[in-house]
């Protein structure tokens, strides 16, 4: 953004402003004013705060920090008041008034400021209605959440949409029409508004549910700081020898994936770094709601190295109120508390392991709009020479377990396939027969595919007749008659091997058969 003063004459004082400004942005790679950049890596810090239940009780001190790690926080949570949908409470409990006479929420708020902390104010979780839910009317919608941004000042606030609201394809699009004109309003004035989107995940990404609410929030306008992905109460979703760190960083993983996609089809290509800076990460501390699941101290390690490897934009955590370890009078530690993990912490903290080193704060971001990046042509096509798998073909059929390499990328095959571009930008895993492993490492070659012995079982002869179960090799490789066969070449199995009479078979398992007595 440029600045014109028509019919108007520089004094020097203003001359040399003026230049240095002109320095400044050229220096910056011309970035343009604060509260519109374009959007890059490097144009916000990445930040660490922990959600605080507000109206939890025994009541959390958020306001005096216990270290740099706590100093920033998320208010939870904004909702609709059960008497009058249009106006905003606090947990559907206290009234914006309320929570300052009762809970001295302005004051508190106040202190954390004057002890160089920030707030940002989420709304919605998963109980009550949030606001776009149970106000119906965009005008008085849009007065509620003024009212909440103005009382309590604050430049970035926080949608945690799921439950039933998630799937609300009407109030996702009302919601985000209301803030993307209070966000170009604020933006106006000088006081832009970063706008964060809380989502359920599983190891896989994320929903359905979850896909249709950001590519809504984008089609109303809403510029989108980023999402911020619960990595936690995966259920059945997760695998039963998956830590929870290694399930956060699938999530978030899968969740780049389908952000990238998302952007792209409104038009507007990222790069690589940029979609990580939109996205957070908020782990359930110790005890999840979800038995089996416990997010340690180790998980939180790895989730704040992987944070600081990919650059994420923010990791937070549920919640600051619970980071401690329970008193003696709390006997079941597998249900979930308000006040406590419900691991034994000793003197360490949640809060210092998920937020080390993070330096910025939730306004990071706030004002940086998102525009298509200029991104290098890249040579997609594969080289035999240089490839572990072979090229994936669209000629061939691949056996479940089957790997290939396809644009400089290793994939496998999940279950049989033939024609299902591994790279295909779907935005479910189950939409493709293909899992990417990773990429191609500088310096591979081709994997040897493992051949038995000569003499192992029969060749392979044209003019033999063959029984279901007979086996024989074909340039060393190994194959099972399905059924009774005569002059059908095994080389067929490897394109059509659902018309094919000959089953291929692994090499490595046909050997290991062998060293337990089993096979033919």
């Amino acid at each position: 953004m440029s600045r014109r003063f028509p019919n108007r004459r520089l004094s020097p004082v203003r001359l040399t402003v003026l230049i240095a400004i002109v320095v400044g942005l050229v220096m910056a790679g011309f970035q343009g004013w604060k509260w519109f950049e374009n959007e890059t890596s490097q144009t916000r810090e990445a930040w660490f705060a922990g959600y605080v239940d507000v109206t939890a009780t025994p009541q959390f001190a958020f306001e005096s920090p216990r270290a740099d790690s706590d100093k920033n926080v998320v208010l939870s949570f904004i909702v609709a008041s059960p008497e009058d949908p249009c106006t905003p409470t606090w947990g559907g409990a206290y009234t914006l008034d309320a929570a300052g006479t009762e809970l001295d929420l302005d004051r508190r708020l106040a202190r954390l400021e004057q002890r160089g902390g920030e707030a940002m104010v989420s709304f919605g979780g998963l109980l009550n209605d949030e606001l776009a839910v149970a106000c119906t009317s965009e005008s008085e919608l849009k007065k509620a959440y003024a009212a909440v941004i103005d009382r309590y000042g604050v430049q970035a606030i926080d949608l945690d949409i799921e439950g039933d609201a998630l799937a609300n394809s009407a109030a996702n699009t009302r919601r985000a029409s209301v803030i993307a004109e209070l966000q170009s309003e604020r933006a106006e004035s000088g006081s832009p508004l970063a706008v964060w989107l809380t989502l359920p995940v599983t190891p896989d990404g994320l929903s359905v549910a979850g896909t249709d609410a950001i590519a809504e929030t984008l089609d109303a306008g809403l510029e989108l700081t980023g999402i911020n992905v619960m990595t936690m109460d995966y259920g059945q979703s997760k695998a039963e020898d998956q830590t929870m760190g290694d399930a956060a960083v699938s999530a978030l993983t899968a969740s780049h994936r389908q952000l990238r996609i998302l952007y792209d089809r409104t038009g507007i290509e990222l790069t690589d770094a940029t979609l990580w800076a939109k996205i957070g990460a908020t782990p359930m501390i110790g005890q999840n709601d979800v038995r089996d699941e416990i997010f340690t101290f180790d998980d939180a390690e790895q989730l704040n190295t992987f944070a600081h490897d990919s650059h994420l934009g923010r990791v937070s955590m549920w919640s600051s109120n619970r980071d401690a370890t329970c008193g003696p009078n709390y006997d079941d530690l597998s249900r979930v508390s308000d006040a406590c993990s419900g691991i034994a912490q000793g003197e360490s903290s949640f809060s210092a392991i998920l937020g080390a080193d993070f330096t910025g704060t939730p306004n990071s971001g706030a004002g940086i709009t998102t525009t298509i990046e200029p991104i290098p042509e890249k040579d997609l096509s594969d080289d035999p020479a240089t490839s572990p798998y072979p090229i994936w073909s669209p000629d061939a059929s691949y056996r479940e377990g089957t790997k290939v390499v396809w644009h400089h990328n290793v994939y496998q095959a999940k279950w049989w396939t033939k024609g299902d571009v591994p790279d295909n930008p779907v935005l479910q895993s189950f939409e493709t027969p293909w899992t990417l492993i990773g990429p191609v490492l500088p310096g591979e070659t081709p994997i040897p595919i493992p051949t038995l012995e000569a003499g192992t079982f029969p060749d392979w002869s044209g003019s033999t007749t063959y029984e279901k179960g007979d086996r024989v090799l074909f340039d060393g490789l190994p194959y099972e008659a399905k059924w009774w066969t005569q002059g059908d070449s095994p080389q067929a199995a490897e394109t059509e091997p659902d018309s094919s009479p000959w089953m291929a078979l692994n090499a490595e398992d046909v050997i290991a058969e062998s060293t337990t007595g089993a096979g033919h």
